[in-house]
């Protein structure tokens, strides 16, 4: 079995487990992967609550030109204690590699994107499960649907539903096995080429923390084609990058 196909497997699993079992006392578990990734979605797991966004963020007149699918590297947050909430779900009982940060609609130039296009109730409980194992923080997915979602989806279910199909269509390259001393920001873009027939390495861009591998950003067009990046793709492909093991806290 591929690893893609061990990785829908254990999508798969995941509504299957939680239709055998109750939520109260229980934990719905995925395979261990082959890449040793696993997913244990916590009983006492609750949607986060919805928030009034900032005022100086809200952009409801810009058209959306393209998309990114922000795929981020779960060792990186667990190590730099920022950007991504709900840590205690992505750093003690799980094993992530590559999870998804968010879809988002973006403005047909680098500095402006449509963001808050409308209220953002709070996420259904069961639809916060049944993207944990993709989007790891319920914190984060809360977000993700206020600040991206409403500009494109009328439902978190049919935004969040949108990700996983481009989740789950998205060969993730094991980065891990790239030497570290063969790791640039080049290397990245190929490995994500290379696993995926079809994507352009100019399709990825690289975001990296003080030199740590952060993100790929994969760029879409409005119809959800790969495309070139048409802002640019991070640093040049000679770009050393530093990779955070799994289980780095430090």
């Amino acid at each position: 079995m591929t690893s893609k196909a061990i990785r829908r497997a254990g999508m798969l699993a995941v509504p299957l487990l939680l239709a055998g079992c109750g939520w109260a006392g229980e934990r719905a578990e995925t395979p261990v992967s082959a890449s040793g990734e696993r997913c244990v979605i916590p009983a006492n797991l609750t949607p986060a609550r919805a928030y009034a966004p900032p005022a100086d963020e809200i952009e409801t007149d810009v058209a959306t030109a393209h998309h990114l699918l922000a795929v981020s590297w779960s060792p990186q947050a667990c190590r730099s204690g920022a950007d991504y909430p709900d840590a205690e779900h992505q750093c003690r009982d799980n094993h992530f590699g590559l999870t998804l940060h968010g879809l988002w609609p973006n403005g047909p130039t680098r500095t402006r994107h449509p963001r808050y296009c409308a209220a953002a109730p709070a996420i259904r409980a069961e639809t916060v499960r049944r993207n944990f194992c993709m989007t790891p923080s319920p914190s984060l997915q809360q977000h993700e649907w206020a600040a991206h979602g409403t500009c494109g989806w009328a439902t978190p279910e049919a935004y969040f539903d949108q990700a996983a199909r481009l989740w789950n269509g998205l060969e993730r390259p094991d980065l891990e096995a790239i030497p570290a001393a063969d790791l640039t920001a080049g290397a990245i873009r190929r490995a994500f080429a290379q696993a995926n027939p079809g994507l352009p390495e100019r399709a990825v861009w690289v975001v990296l923390a003080d030199g740590w591998f952060r993100e790929a950003r994969i760029c879409y067009s409005k119809t959800f084609a790969w495309e070139p990046c048409p802002h640019g793709v991070g640093p040049g492909d000679a770009t050393p990058v530093r990779l955070a093991p799994r289980g780095a806290d430090d």
